[in-house]
């Protein structure tokens, strides 16, 4: 039996849960509303302050859908309480960002500015100008959002120049030695 699919899901007091036919569950919280359809094999019911997922029989299928099912469950209710946050760090001489209106305007080393426009459900802030902080209650918006900021200049391994995450250790390389005589 899968150990997380095992696991209940302690639901906390103001958020309420909806879980209709084909498994459509909506999760209502402090902090907004999360829709998913979640895979119809599993049976997800509601016990209280406890969510339970089980799963029809052990077929390879059912046994990867049981993990899975639990932890966006569990992700939807973490998101509508706590939310998610990435923080980036943008590394480079010349290299700053800032927010001008509700977009985020990035100046990368290129010839132009980069400039993102922040998804329906997603904030951005920057605390200071080598500093990127996208946060929002769905941990798979914040993530995409937060990959595709990343992607615009990416760290390099020479320099370590480039947009990367707050906990991301970048491997640094030794450059060229010159020629000895």
């Amino acid at each position: 039996m899968s150990r997380i699919g095992r696991a209940p899901i302690a639901v906390p007091a103001g958020v309420e849960i909806k879980i209709e036919d084909n498994n459509l569950v909506t999760v209502k919280g402090p902090k907004g509303t999360l829709t998913q359809q979640l895979h119809p094999a599993m049976t997800i019911k509601q016990d209280g302050a406890e969510l339970h997922v089980t799963r029809p029989n052990d077929l390879k299928e059912n046994r990867s859908l049981h993990g899975l099912t639990r932890t966006l469950l569990h992700n939807m209710v973490v998101g509508v309480t706590d939310g998610f946050k990435k923080t980036l760090d943008v590394n480079g001489v010349g290299y700053r960002v800032a927010m001008e209106g509700g977009k985020l305007v990035m100046n990368l080393g290129y010839s132009h500015q980069v400039i993102m426009e922040a998804p329906e459900g997603i904030t951005i802030e920057t605390p200071s100008a080598n500093q990127i902080t996208v946060s929002g209650s769905d941990k798979q918006l914040v993530g995409q959002f937060a990959a595709e900021v990343r992607e615009k200049r990416p760290p390099e391994p020479y320099k370590g120049k480039g947009i990367k995450y707050s906990d991301e250790v970048i491997r640094r390389k030794v450059g060229k030695t010159g020629v000895k005589k």
